[in-house]
């Protein structure tokens, strides 16, 4: 195969990575054409079956070799930004009456959310409550002390 189609597979492939979100799999098999196009320019591999011999084993070797490092470096969580878990200990405003394990919506940070009461405990619309424990998006919620009147929420 020419030297140029490689490098021409191998941009195709790097392309198809940027438009595939998540994925980090082309970036490899991208790469290794581009490596072979340079060798094959540089003359250090001839024939088509010694190409593709080459081209399969150094797509594996670098994907498992680089995959896992890359995909780390990626989804590394900014150390300043606080996780979902921060919620814990939260003031909230029902947005909603709150009946006993039935889901409802409450205002954090600005935010609307779904909520579910403890078990035992109604709480209505506009009262203050406290996050106890967040599960996905959901925030499981306990009534706060009450405020005292003219007392900011």
């Amino acid at each position: 195969m020419e030297w140029w189609l490689w490098v021409m597979a191998g941009l195709a492939l790097l392309a198809l990575e940027v438009m595939s979100p998540g994925t980090i799999i082309f970036l490899f098999f991208g790469a290794a054409a581009i490596i072979l196009g340079v060798l094959v320019k540089l003359g250090i591999v001839g024939s088509i079956w010694v190409q593709w011999v080459l081209f399969s084993p150094l797509s594996v070797i670098s994907l498992m070799a680089l995959r896992g490092p890359i995909v780390r470096r990626f989804n590394r969580r900014d150390e300043n930004q606080p996780g979902i878990d921060s919620l814990v200990g939260q003031d909230v405003v029902l947005l909603t009456d709150l009946t006993p394990g039935e889901p409802g919506k409450a205002e954090l940070r600005g935010t609307s959310w779904s909520v579910v009461g403890a078990p035992g405990e109604s709480l209505s619309k506009g009262a203050r409550c406290i996050v106890e424990k967040v599960e996905g998006l959901t925030l499981h919620l306990r009534a706060a002390e009450t405020a005292e009147p003219g007392e900011p929420v």
